[in-house]
């Protein structure tokens, strides 16, 4: 094999690792939170839920989602709406259909005159969305 070859398959290997390495790293784009911040928050929510109060469910699952929606403003994820959002980030999710299942039960909650939600509804969304919160390093 002739050396001018060889030097040029060793550039070519050479440059696709940097490229490789390049794309990963824009890709990623990770964010570090203040996990204690967030917490915090997450603590109020979930001692918010109380099975003898109905109104808690409800408030309880539009703060989770607003907290979520938070946290994926402060990566900087783009979007008009958080479902707009959702779809930008969903791979980050290890249960997007669950996300997105507790979002639109929080969608019906605000949207929906006189729609009421369960105990076990409110338990199941809070569970979904400190899951998402998770996936993403908030908490």
């Amino acid at each position: 094999m002739d050396a001018s070859l060889l030097f040029l398959l060793i550039a070519i290997l050479i440059v696709a690792v940097f490229v490789f390495i390049a794309v990963n790293l824009s890709s990623k784009k990770s964010y570090t939170f203040d996990v204690e911040k967030y917490q915090v928050a997450w603590l109020k929510i979930e001692n918010s839920l109380s099975r003898d109060n109905k109104a808690s469910y409800a408030a309880a699952v539009i703060e989770a989602d607003k907290l979520l929606d938070k946290a994926m403003n402060e990566m900087g994820v783009l979007g008009k709406t958080m479902g707009e959002r959702l779809k930008k980030v969903g791979s980050r999710f290890s249960e997007l259909n669950s996300v997105w299942y507790a979002h639109k039960l929080r969608n019906q909650i605000a949207h929906e005159h006189g729609f009421e939600i369960s105990y076990n509804q409110a338990v199941h969304a809070l569970s979904t969305f400190k899951k998402a919160l998770k996936d993403l390093g908030a908490i």
